[in-house]
């Protein structure tokens, strides 16, 4: 015997119209929450590429560096290899969790009061 689930129900919103969306783009809320944003995603964004920049310059200029071994067959080209992505995946994470916290609740708040005309 299968149940079906009810419909969603369905909410209306009211689409805001072009001056709302300039006046909100010009609002110091909006523009808090750029900064923070900015803030956030721009010197990492920065500091990434110029790891991963420092790596390429590395792998082509500095070989007898990055053949280095470490451990066994491990050289420190590996090493640094593996660092790209665990770094890749820890700013993700840090920045899902930063804008959790910090981007998503002042989106919607603003996303919320220009659906609903507030």
């Amino acid at each position: 015997m299968a149940t079906d689930a009810p419909p969603p129900v369905k909410t209306e919103h009211r689409l805001p119209s072009t001056e709302e969306f300039v006046e909100v783009q010009q609002s110091a809320e909006f523009g808090e929450l750029r900064r923070a944003h900015r803030s956030f995603a721009f010197p990492l964004t920065i500091a990434f590429i110029t790891w991963y920049l420092l790596y390429v310059l590395l792998s082509n200029y500095a070989g007898g560096f990055m053949g280095t071994k470490l451990v066994g067959h491990i050289n420190v080209a590996f090493v640094l290899g593996i660092a790209q992505f665990l770094t890749t995946f820890l700013i993700a994470w840090w920045y899902a969790r930063y804008s959790a916290a910090n981007l998503d609740p002042k989106g919607e708040a603003i996303k919320s009061r220009m659906e609903g005309g507030a």
